[in-house]
């Protein structure tokens, strides 16, 4: 049984930084893609940061330049420093990974429980 803990959201000041994390546990065999999305109130989730098994990564433009995705593999575990944060990045986050599993046919998603960010201006 594979799953994703997040951890690190809290309350910060606009101008501010924090580090989300996310660890993979259970029966995983490879780790492919894993990323970062949110969803604020009222309004869709939304892709924040994607990175791949060998490192390439992509950012919505919102965040490029204030937002750095990294992982480390041996510890199955993705991580988003967030600087520069606005109130606008106000949302739960959500970390999403490509898992391929010894007891799964085939690699599927999974999904994170999400870990509230708040911005205050």
């Amino acid at each position: 049984h594979v799953q994703l803990v997040e951890s690190g959201g809290g309350l910060v000041q606009a101008g501010g930084s924090l580090r989300l994390s996310c660890a993979t546990s259970g029966d995983t065999i490879c780790i492919s893609a894993m990323n970062w999305y949110r969803q604020a109130p009222g309004k869709e989730r939304e892709l924040v940061a994607g990175i791949t098994i060998g490192g390439m990564t992509n950012y919505a433009d919102s965040v490029k330049g204030r937002f750095t995705i990294s992982r480390d593999n041996a510890k199955n575990t993705v991580y988003l420093q967030m600087n520069s944060l606005k109130p606008e990045d106000t949302a739960v986050y959500y970390c999403y990974a490509d898992v391929q599993s010894r007891t799964e046919w085939g690699p599927r998603g999974y999904w994170g429980q999400g870990t509230q960010v708040t911005v205050s201006s």
